[in-house]
């Protein structure tokens, strides 16, 4: 047999010392789901444009109004249907009122309103879901079939029901006096708060139902089931926590989806009366006398188109996000 050793030049294959092995040590640091989420996130850059602008519409929302001098419902006579200017960014309307603080008060309303729709989504939707999901068998089957019967009525049919049964229930209850700082919301507002939470919530309860399908049989859940835990805790603890990032994907596309819903309500005049101001109302406002001033609803409507295509860049963000499948 040759002597292999003759071949090769031993000065080749010297052994590392420590500072060598550990400069030669590449290791990833450990993350978390959410700090792995939160750098994918912040790699697409479109979504974190779109939840900067988001943000600044909530900031102004917020402190605009404070700061500003003129009020959403003060009549200026002297300035009535006056075009974009310094002195009025937006215009005013034919009231004399400054379009850009009712814009910015319509912001308040309408991303109200989405919130309002998307908190009673994420707790009626995930736990109705959740329940049907895990129990199986017939209480699931008559769970969807109740969630079937409540998608299959249009909403615009469903918001004329609901207005002409609970109005006089609604202003009855205002005059209570432990609802008496309710009443400057108006009925209206309260009312399409009611609507959008009775509704909204069945697409969520859908998908959830079909993650805990999905997930209900695996060892984690079985081990727990064994242990002794109860179905509350199991949904609570071990279902909906693994479900997070599509039930955090739906709640963001409800939002916009809400906000359009009630700009449509109130551009057909069902929604927030005068002097209130959303989005919708707006630009029904505009709508009649859009040939001679079309400022009046190039404002609304571009508020409401920003406002919901930033709000579904940014779902699309969170959903590769979040999403584990989605991990190059």
């Amino acid at each position: 047999m040759p002597n292999m050793e003759a071949e090769f030049d031993r000065s080749l294959f010297q052994p590392l010392n420590e500072e060598q092995k550990e400069r030669n040590l590449m290791v990833r640091p450990s993350l978390t789901y959410w700090q792995d989420a939160w750098q994918r996130f912040r790699r697409h850059k479109p979504a974190l444009i779109a939840m900067l602008v988001l943000l600044l519409i909530f900031l102004g929302a917020i402190f605009i109004p404070a700061i500003s001098r003129y009020d959403y419902d003060q009549q200026i006579r002297t300035a009535r249907n006056q075009f974009p200017s310094w002195e009025h960014l937006f215009g005013t309307d034919k009231l004399g009122r400054d379009l850009f603080i009712r814009v910015v008060y319509g912001a308040r309303i309408s991303l109200s309103i989405g919130f309002v729709a998307s908190l009673i989504n994420l707790t009626i939707g995930v736990l109705y879901g959740g329940i049907s999901g895990y129990i199986g068998g017939r209480v699931d089957n008559i769970m969807m079939r109740i969630v079937d019967v409540l998608y299959s009525i249009p909403l615009l049919l469903y918001v004329i029901l609901l207005k002409v049964v609970f109005q006089d229930y609604i202003d009855e209850a205002f005059k209570n006096t432990a609802l008496a700082s309710l009443k400057s919301l108006g009925p209206e507002l309260i009312l399409i708060y009611v609507v959008l939470g009775s509704v909204y919530w069945v697409g969520m309860a859908r998908m959830v139902r079909g993650q805990v399908l999905s997930i209900k049989n695996n060892e984690y859940v079985l081990a727990a089931r064994a242990s002794g835990a109860s179905g509350p805790r199991i949904i609570l603890r071990h279902l909906v926590p693994n479900a997070i990032g599509q039930i955090i994907v739906t709640v963001t596309m409800s939002i916009p989806s809400a906000i359009f819903t009630e700009s449509f309500l109130s551009f057909i005049g069902i929604g927030v009366s005068a002097p209130m101001a959303s989005w919708g109302s707006l630009a029904s406002d505009a709508y009649k006398g859009l040939a001679s001033y079309p400022y009046l609803l190039l404002f609304p409507a571009l508020a409401i188109s920003v406002t919901v295509l930033a709000f579904n860049i940014m779902g699309d963000g969170l959903r590769d996000a979040l999403d584990p499948r989605m991990r190059r």
